[in-house]
């Protein structure tokens, strides 16, 4: 059915931050070793996610010392340390690259106000963020989402005068 960062059963808010922050060191070394093997700058490196892979990418992306080129977040949600606010980020962030969050309409797993949550959270802390709304679509990604994603990407990697 798929694979998961960290057990979630979304009942208790606090177990997405216990999740990212126990998972999060693992993917920032998995990145370094990834980007040294291939002799990449950060500025090489996008981070994609869906669910709990956006989790992973929003926590990871914006923490790193080099930015990435882009995050494109799929269907998920930015966790916030518990008992804090969306301003605790701006503290948080040692980064702030270019983010695409794309989200169902109808998500039966991350309902669409933690869409709404993130990208309002996003924009207390300062971080650029486009978002799209996929009308209709639940837990998943579309054709419409992906095409997003695409030029997204396309964008964050074109050489410079050719955004």
């Amino acid at each position: 059915m798929g694979r998961q960062w960290f057990p979630l059963t979304l009942r208790d808010p606090a177990e997405v931050w216990r999740g990212v922050a126990y998972a999060a060191p693992g993917l920032d070394a998995f990145l370094d070793a990834e980007l040294a093997r291939h002799g990449l700058p950060a500025s090489r490196l996008a981070l994609v996610g869906f669910s709990q892979g956006t989790m992973m990418a929003l926590h990871v992306g914006l923490r790193r010392k080099a930015a990435p080129a882009a995050i494109v977040g799929y269907s998920g949600l930015l966790a916030l340390e518990t008992g804090k606010g969306p301003e605790s980020l701006k503290a948080a962030a040692r980064s702030r690259p270019p983010i695409l969050l794309v989200h169902g309409d109808r998500d039966d797993v991350l309902p669409v106000e933690m869409f709404f949550f993130t990208k309002e959270a996003l924009a207390v802390a300062e971080v650029p963020c486009q978002w799209h709304l996929s009308q209709g679509l639940s837990h998943g990604i579309d054709e419409e989402g992906l095409r997003h994603g695409g030029l997204f990407l396309a964008q964050a990697f074109a050489p410079p005068g050719r955004e």
